[in-house]
């Protein structure tokens, strides 16, 4: 039997390996926890002030604190999944003009003694950074805006007959449930 040798990935393909894989930053990472963190936490005002939850009994403080984290975490998944499937539309739309912006920016000395291969990764390496930039504030943006349309149309509409509690697990949990579903989505 031959010895397996495990093979190491080079420095260039872990980047490329890096640029198709569902994992975020340590940056994004936090971005997504601290906003997911945010918004989750903003319905607790509407529901202590307009639905009259009351926020000094202890159950109550439970049930907000596990509701939110809960949220929190799904939240957040949602925001890693838009993020994925509109990274790669944007770098094909941004391509071109940061092709453009990247040779502009070489003097003509630099874009003489660089070989075509440099200048392709650059250009790359800068179009993955406006890409993953871009997806990043859309997928904070539209999952944001999602998920406080259905809580909003969730807590008045839906169930506004039920008890404040139920209210608020109900329609924060199905919100941020149905946020993390649609994200699973392919198209």
């Amino acid at each position: 039997m031959a010895p397996t040798a495990s093979k190491k990935f080079t420095r260039e393909e872990e980047l490329l390996l890096q640029d198709f894989s569902r994992n975020v930053s340590t940056k994004s990472s936090a971005l997504f926890y601290g906003n997911a963190l945010i918004v989750a936490a903003l319905p607790i005002w509407i529901f202590w002030r307009i639905h009259q939850l009351d926020i000094t009994q202890t159950q109550s403080i439970i049930l907000l604190a596990v509701v939110t984290l809960v949220s929190t975490w799904l939240i957040a998944f949602a925001y890693k999944n838009v993020k994925f499937s509109l990274r790669h539309k944007v770098a094909q739309s941004r391509e071109e003009a940061v092709t453009k912006d990247v040779f502009k920016k070489l003097t003509a000395l630099e874009a003489k003694k660089m070989s075509r291969k440099e200048k392709d990764e650059r250009v790359l390496w800068k179009k993955n950074e406006v890409a993953d930039h871009e997806a990043t504030t859309f997928s904070i943006f539209y999952n944001n805006t999602l998920f406080i349309l259905l809580i909003l149309l969730a807590s008045f509409l839906v169930l506004r007959s039920f008890d404040s509690n139920v209210n608020y697990a109900l329609s924060l949990l199905g919100a941020a449930g149905l946020l993390a579903l649609l994200s699973t989505g392919t198209k």
